[in-house]
């Protein structure tokens, strides 16, 4: 039932091998606008790449209050973890094992550790490969097997998907440092997202990045996500933000979340540069995070190519709206680069919350759980 529900939230993009002749691009972002209200939050790039959840925002079907909104969940909303993160650490760093390496048209590059153990005088292979779309772990008695398997079949044992001829050695010295490092990569508990102020109307980066002022909806917003610190000084996790030379402006949002500290780049909060069109200072924070949040006070659609940046991956966008009662209500929606797998929660039908402890708690988790999808597209899954 799940599954079906997140292939109707998600776009149906084209076949990811066609050229750019091949394609009819969707809608640019003017053409939208021409068509007139009412608009999405979200628009597709003309030629995709994108996927989007969360297109269904109509109020009607809802009560007048939103007092009883529905949540898609029962209890505490869930970080999506990954368990055979220190698996390489237990099993295998600091003990004789092989690493080899190979690449999988489907599976992108795959690092596969193999290591003998005997248990009770039973002999075993302890085999842990790493694909784009995630790990698989196997302890595998050598009794089981014909014959004595190469790198291939012992990678095939784990997911038959594999579809390589060979693998290759890993023959650096400080090989074993960058698996761990990489493997762990996913569990940390400091995390830094942009959070982007898009007004009406506002259709390029430049435009973006060059605001100065902030609503009084995008402020109870901010409020909402964290705590506003004063940089100088500040103890915390700080994000790659100055706290001794105000580089980085005076002040910020901060929060700790389960155990995890966020900090998250305000565009309006970096330094404004005079003359400078792209300002280059509040892009270098923001344009090297991997999730953003883009707060729209109005409905103007944000298209995720707007923002030219190598390591963005994903945004979680957030409208501002109201009931008919006054009521502080956000629309959302979610967009990621097509090699990001699907992360959760699922966002509800329609994509409405009102301003509550459940929705943020909700947020911070898409959020978390976002970069740690992120983390599986194909830039981040390389051993560079």
């Amino acid at each position: 039932f799940q599954g079906s529900r997140l292939d109707e939230q998600r776009c149906s993009l084209p076949a990811p091998l066609k050229t750019e002749e091949e394609y009819i691009p969707y809608p640019s972002i003017h053409e939208v606008l021409q068509k007139g209200w009412p608009y999405p939050l979200i628009i597709l790039p003309q030629f995709g790449g994108y996927w989007i959840e969360g297109t269904s925002h109509n109020l009607s079907s809802l009560s007048p209050t939103l007092s009883d909104v529905p949540f898609p969940w029962s209890g505490k909303v869930k970080l999506e973890s990954d368990p055979t993160a220190k698996l390489y650490r237990k099993h295998f760093l600091g003990k004789e094992h092989q690493n080899f390496y190979s690449s999988d048209m489907s599976l992108g590059y795959l690092v596969l550790s193999v290591k003998y153990e005997q248990i009770e005088k039973q002999e075993n292979l302890r085999l842990l490969l790493r694909t784009r779309t995630g790990t698989k772990h196997d302890l595998i008695p050598i009794s089981c097997l014909n014959e004595f398997p190469n790198a291939v079949q012992m990678a095939k044992l784990l997911c038959e998907d594999v579809n390589v001829e060979r693998f290759f050695p890993v023959l650096y010295p400080k090989a074993s440092q960058l698996i761990v490092a990489f493997d762990e990569h996913v569990i940390s508990n400091n995390f830094k997202f942009g959070v982007i102020y898009q007004k009406p109307g506002q259709t390029t980066e430049e435009e973006v990045f060059s605001n100065t002022e902030e609503s009084l909806g995008f402020l109870e917003f901010l409020d909402f996500l964290g705590d506003k610190i004063q940089l100088q000084d500040f103890r915390g996790f700080r994000g790659g933000l100055d706290v001794t030379r105000g580089q980085t402006g005076t002040e910020s949002v901060y929060t700790n979340f389960r155990g995890k500290e966020i900090m998250f780049h305000v565009s309006t909060k970096l330094p404004f540069t005079e003359g400078d069109s792209q300002q280059l200072q509040r892009k270098r924070h923001i344009g090297n995070d991997i999730v953003a949040i883009i707060f729209q006070d109005e409905s103007t659609p944000f298209v995720p190519d707007m923002i030219a940046s190598n390591f963005l991956h994903a945004y979680v966008v957030v409208q501002l709206t109201h009931g008919t009662t006054g009521d502080t209500l956000y629309k959302v929606s979610v967009t990621a680069r097509d090699d990001v797998p699907f992360f959760g929660p699922p966002l509800p039908n329609p994509a409405i919350f009102r301003k509550s402890a459940e929705f943020r708690e909700f947020l911070l988790v898409k959020l978390i759980n976002a970069e740690y999808s992120c983390y599986r597209a194909e830039k981040f899954a390389k051993l560079e």
